[in-house]
């Protein structure tokens, strides 16, 4: 209880909404990667995660990440159930001798209570709106929104708590990962990338692949729209890297220009790597690239100097450029690369604080790199392959009793027909109506081929 500090509140306010942003970015970034007739479903997948997810992280969700913690796995859900004693507790009461009001409310740090609870909620949106570019054109939407609900519940709760949960004004025992093994993720390299990464991996093994898939060309329908969502997905992720500094401080400075400069080098390094082995720098690439870099340095932006930064950015740029073609050679169908470049940058990123970590960074830890041995290199390691592992067995589970209950994937004849008429009875692109005409019949389509033919015919005649 106490006074919130205006300029820390101010900033976390619209960092709450910058990340907010990102969902979007990512449903334009996602729905420009499918075919023009699965762009509503993909865009549909992301924006539905922001409906389902707030209902549940406002009626248990928070609690279980924040709440007291039971046996190092979650936290009580029933503490702040509904946020009990966290909304209306700001009302203001006046002092009927001076007639002022005095507020005491609940603090996360500077901040209300609420704008933490708002904050995180956010990260819990795009989590989950992440694991959807792996099942794209083939997931019944139904499925696909019990899917969300379960997972955020059995599988980001719990390691958000794992990861983010901390001492203090929150938790009375902070997540494992973060307090106890003491391994380093400011901003959810863990919880959020290699969670939501190797959840689309299970989730795609189980759904099986697309119709045609590795044989037919599954081309981006849209590319502006795949560099506005990266655009948008930058600019988001200010609130999320510097945001999660909970404060508007020196931190969160530090936090905004390491985020820049690997986001910047990877883009780079993966068009260099396009450049050198397919001979081209592609649109696609420097989006992916954008992407890439971002991923990477989430974990590690508090820890590192300029040339950590630019080290994480480079490395991620190259290994996600190259990852993203392990799917042909495995056999998985990740349709819109969520394991190449999310699991692979997620790993780098949280993997690479443990060699490039530096004191004189706000996190004021030793790499491997600045004489601080192998301890630190450890410590991210079991946080990273302990949420991988976790992640990987409960999606399985999750995924394998959808499929044989209400069951996953769309009938043969509506994913040939195209998933947004069968799923959601909508067209992205209205073709009549922007032309002024009328598809053709397919008596048309055959008289129209008929006077081809004879035409054909008689050019060949005349010769």
């Amino acid at each position: 209880m106490g006074q919130p500090d205006t300029g820390d509140t101010a900033w976390m306010l619209a960092s709450s909404a910058l990340v907010l942003l990102m969902t979007p970015g990512l449903a334009f970034f996602y729905g420009g990667m499918v075919r023009a007739r699965s762009v509503l479903n993909m865009i549909m997948m992301s924006i539905s995660a922001m409906g389902v997810v707030t209902i549940l992280w406002v009626l248990y969700g928070y609690s279980m990440a924040f709440g007291d913690d039971k046996g190092n796995v979650v936290g009580d859900p029933t503490q702040f159930w509904g946020l009990k004693g966290l909304i209306g507790a700001d009302a203001a009461k006046a002092d009927p001798a001076t007639q002022t009001a005095a507020v005491d409310i609940p603090l996360v740090g500077g901040m209300p209570a609420t704008v933490f609870v708002a904050f995180q909620l956010m990260f819990a949106i795009i989590t989950v709106a992440l694991v959807s570019g792996a099942v794209s054109d083939r997931l019944k939407f139904s499925a696909w929104l019990v899917f969300a609900g379960l997972w955020a519940t059995f599988v980001y709760f719990p390691v958000a708590h794992w990861v983010f949960a901390f001492d203090g004004s929150v938790a009375e025992h902070g997540g494992w990962i973060a307090n106890k093994l003491q391994a380093i993720d400011f901003a959810g390299g863990t919880a959020v990338h290699i969670n939501a990464g190797v959840a689309g991996l299970m989730l795609a093994l189980v759904l099986g692949r697309r119709k045609g898939w590795p044989t037919t060309l599954f081309r981006p329908h849209n590319l502006p729209f795949v560099m506005l969502g990266a655009g948008l997905l930058w600019f988001g992720w200010y609130g999320f890297n510097a945001g999660s500094a909970l404060a508007s401080n020196g931190s969160a400075g530090s936090t905004f220009i390491t985020t820049t400069i690997a986001t910047a080098a990877a883009m780079l390094a993966w068009l260099a790597t396009e450049r050198i082995r397919d001979g081209k720098a592609t649109t696609l690439g420097a989006a992916s690239g954008v992407v890439a870099g971002l991923v990477a340095i989430t974990p590690s932006c508090s820890s590192v100097n300029v040339v950590g930064a630019l080290v994480i950015g480079v490395v991620a740029g190259v290994l996600c450029a190259l990852a993203v073609g392990l799917k042909f050679r495995f056999g998985f169908d990740d349709s819109l690369d969520v394991v190449g470049v999310h699991l692979v940058g997620g790993l780098a990123g949280t993997l690479m604080v443990g060699l490039v970590a530096t004191e004189e960074a706000p996190a004021a830890v030793k790499g491997l790199f600045y004489g601080g041995g192998w301890d630190q290199l450890g410590k991210q390691a079991i946080g990273a392959f302990s949420v991988l592992a976790y992640s990987g067995i409960v999606t399985l589970i999750l995924a394998l009793i959808l499929k044989y209950t209400m069951g996953l994937r769309l009938s043969p004849e509506a994913e040939a027909a195209g998933i947004d008429e069968a799923e959601h009875a909508e067209s992205s692109y209205d073709f009549a109506v922007a032309t002024g005409s009328v598809l053709p019949t397919r008596a048309a389509v055959a008289d129209t081929r008929n006077g081809l033919e004879e035409r054909v015919g008689e050019k060949v005649e005349a010769e």
